[in-house]
């Protein structure tokens, strides 16, 4: 008798409008949003196992690669299209990538994002674009790059000032984020992908301005360029000047992705320490006014990459500030979650945190963490460590939950 009761009066209740439910875990849960990272090694490694490089091994490749982000409950891939200044997919701006041909600018058959957009749609998945917008290359050797690369194009130029739209700082060659020609070609490089592909999101990772030291961070990379420009004639610092050449690359990308289909989204996934974000020696990022406006980014996803007993920025300690930062903002918040770490028992900063680290719970623990904290979703890297157990456990915690 009571418990009918009890039912009549919250049905009464709800047709009243009177009584809202308590919400349960998964009801809170990222649902919407559970990604994996598919970087340009895992291309690589594809490769490597096939050296037969036809479309139709390929798209049996990816179907697998799918299959298996399902089984762990992932419903989005995150896909390096542009891991430096090339393109795994067809593009008018960058030659093709070596880690899907071989060779940089080595014509193949096929084109692997229209593969990979189709398959993952056919399997209900979403998928995004990640293109890395600053770096040429993994070394210095500029005659190493296709001959139709802009950036060699620029270093072959008898132009003293197209010479200087390249720089080499720590053994790579970058971009040079205070060239507007340098802005120019990576917003057209992504506007070309959201316009000629149906893709369901652009995504940057962490890779902005290279680190610098105390003793360098004034006269390295672009400060000739911060030294000639008004923001130093006005007394600005070098790390204001900076953050408003990474601000106009970001606004241009996302004013560039909604012109063409407003329904694409665009995010960044910087490093997960706020304090190292807010150095005047790296990143020169202002995560700040991009999660206070919806003039940049759709949503942020920071990579936590630390066991809870990390003494400095430990996994909790983290995403409760990332989460305090983007309270009462329209921007999402996704965490990043360091599969790649687990069974890693070295790579912990304490004896603490290196039994995190090989904890078969450890990123189970961490997603429920993100539950609690109510964040709009979790970014797992990367497709490598997918077979892990602790990934497993994660997946399986997924599909309970979900």
């Amino acid at each position: 008798m009571k418990k009918r009761m009890t039912a009549w009066i919250m049905a009464l209740l709800l047709l009243c409008g009177a009584w809202i439910p308590v919400k349960t875990e998964a009801a809170v849960s990222p649902s919407d949003y559970r990604a994996v990272w598919f970087s340009y090694y895992d291309f690589r490694s594809y490769l490597r196992s096939n050296p037969d490089n036809t479309p139709v091994n390929f798209s049996v490749y990816f179907n697998k690669v799918l299959d298996k982000c399902l089984s762990r409950g992932l419903n989005r891939i995150i896909v390096q299209v542009r891991p430096t200044s090339d393109a795994l997919y067809r593009s008018a701006y960058f030659p093709t990538s070596e880690f899907i041909a071989g060779k940089q600018g080595e014509e193949i058959s096929y084109d692997p994002l229209e593969i990979m957009v189709r398959e993952a749609h056919q399997k209900g998945m979403k998928i995004e674009a990640w293109v890395n917008p600053y770096r040429v290359s993994f070394n210095t050797d500029y005659t190493k790059l296709a001959k139709d690369n802009p950036a060699r194009k620029w270093m072959e130029s008898a132009n003293e000032e197209d010479k200087r739209k390249v720089l080499s700082y720590g053994g790579q060659l970058y971009y040079n984020p205070s060239s507007p020609e340098v802005r120019e070609l990576i917003i057209k490089g992504v506007e070309e992908i959201v316009r000629n592909y149906d893709v369901d999101g652009i995504h940057m990772d962490d890779y902005f301005y290279p680190s610098f030291t105390s003793a360098n961070y004034e006269t390295a990379f672009d400060a000739p360029e911060y030294h000639a420009s008004k923001e130093k004639q006005k007394g600005k610092s070098i790390k204001v000047y900076r953050r408003k050449q990474v601000n106009k690359l970001v606004k241009g990308i996302k004013a560039a992705v909604k012109s063409v289909k407003p329904d694409v989204v665009f995010g960044i996934s910087p490093a997960g320490n706020i304090d190292r974000l807010n150095s005047k020696y790296s990143y020169y990022v202002n995560i700040k006014k991009w999660t206070n406006s919806t003039k940049f980014v759709d949503y942020i996803a920071p990579q936590i990459y630390w066991g809870f007993s990390h003494k400095t920025a430990g996994f909790g300690k983290m995403v409760d500030r990332w989460a305090l930062m983007v309270d009462q903002s329209k921007v999402k918040l996704y965490i990043g979650l360091p599969a790649y770490k687990m069974g890693q028992a070295s790579l912990g900063t304490t004896a603490a945190e290196k039994r995190e680290l090989v904890s078969k719970k450890q990123l189970r623990k961490m997603l429920k963490y993100c539950i609690k904290k109510n964040t709009d979703g979790i970014i797992v890297f990367d497709y490598a460590d997918l077979d892990k157990p602790a990934v497993k456990k994660l997946g399986n915690y997924i599909k309970k939950v979900y």
